[in-house]
């Protein structure tokens, strides 16, 4: 079972996630996992904290000469604005974020809740994705991210070839894939800025060349989009996860909503097997298992819940109103959250990759994934 989990505090030392079941043999390489941190870092709209640290990941362990050993693989990622221990707590709980409940939940500090709490604990798991990345490429399996809505203005994908479209998002300045675009979205979020307020928008993610098959119908907590949901709305600031036609669907008459089935010979050496759908209403996945289409999931990211401009709160210790407590964050993270959002999305797809094929060594898996397409073909 591939999985990991993550520690640290946002202003603590460092940020550390340890990935468990990551199969032998793999070839890993920092610098890819680096990309991915910086582009966390950036998109317009971002705050100070991304002028202060330069995020980088160390592998401690897992790692010889290269290549996945098949043992736990420990990621960090240092913090330079490591302040933990000099900062005095909150009085004035914030509206949205997990102050009050926390707290409570507790019995103690606000300070306590908000360090665990913030989204820069995603640093770890866009490393670990990244690092998941680097096995799902040995299936010619790539995930792709971008923003789709921003501040409530729509902005339609340019069509293209994956490489044609991952140039469009790297060129955006809001990681979309029409930077013509990019100058209306960035006085928006200027003007957002100005008056002390924060936007939010909706992230899209593609996974292409998956087999038929990761994922199960057998048990409800295993299908593949379920899993996919928890770990797209565990992403801090998403209030909603959709796949395929989403919301849409329950509008539509089921004629209008299912892909039809057809058979392209021509494509019979391919993950679908020849199986392909004029639409990929379905997103991809059909009762928990993918279907050998594209996945397509998206998300709903809320604005940032810290205002320049503070929302009415209570003073914990007083019980007096006062306005909420500011700690400096972001007027927009939505680019970012399509970089969390692709990697939380691959890592998960990595696993479901490893339940289907196994996970103690790449040349297994290899064996068992040419061995499955194999005899799929010859049904």
């Amino acid at each position: 079972m591939l999985r990991y989990w993550t520690a640290g505090e946002s202003h603590g030392k460092a940020l550390v996630a340890l990935v468990q079941g990551f199969p032998a043999g793999v070839p890993i390489e920092t610098q890819s996992i680096d990309v991915e941190l910086r582009r966390r870092q950036g998109g317009y709209g971002r705050g100070g904290r991304q002028r202060i640290e330069s995020d980088q990941v160390e592998i401690l362990s897992g790692l010889w000469h290269g290549h996945t050993l098949g043992s736990p693989i420990a990621l960090v990622v240092a913090n330079k604005d490591s302040k933990l221990e000099r900062l005095d707590d909150l009085d004035r709980p914030r509206p949205g974020h997990g102050d009050l409940t926390g707290a409570i939940k507790h019995l103690g500090s606000i300070r306590g809740v908000l360090e665990r709490a913030s989204a820069r604990e995603t640093a770890v798991r866009v490393a670990a994705g990244a690092l998941a990345k680097q096995l799902l490429a040995q299936f010619g399996i790539t995930a792709f991210g971008y923003t789709l809505e921003l501040g409530g203005v729509r902005i339609e994908p340019r069509p293209g070839t994956l490489d044609q479209q991952r140039a469009l998002r790297d060129k955006s300045e809001v990681y979309s894939l029409d930077p013509d675009l990019d100058q209306q979205i960035k006085d928006l979020i200027d003007e957002c800025g100005r008056d002390g307020d924060t936007l939010g928008g909706i992230l899209e993610v593609r996974v292409e060349g998956l087999p038929f098959g990761l994922g199960t119908h057998t048990q409800w907590d295993l299908k593949l989009d379920g899993r996919l949901a928890q770990a797209v709305m565990c992403v801090q600031a998403i209030k909603g996860v959709e796949i395929g036609l989403g919301f849409a669907a329950a509008r539509r008459r089921g004629s209008q909503v299912h892909d039809p089935i057809q058979y392209d010979e021509s494509q019979k050496d391919s993950p679908n097997l020849g199986y392909v759908r004029p639409t990929n209403n379905a997103g991809g996945l059909e009762a928990g298992m993918t279907n050998g289409q594209p996945l397509v999931i998206r998300a709903g990211k809320k604005p940032i819940s810290t205002l320049r401009k503070p929302l009415e709160s209570v003073n914990l210790r007083t019980k007096e109103p006062e306005s909420a407590a500011y700690e400096r964050s972001d007027v927009c993270a939505v680019p970012a959250a399509g970089v969390i959002l692709e990697n939380v999305v691959a890592f998960e797809i990595a696993a479901a990759l490893v339940d289907k094929f196994g996970g103690d060594s790449l040349e297994e898996m290899r064996a068992r994934w040419e061995l499955f397409q194999k005899m799929a073909r010859q049904r």
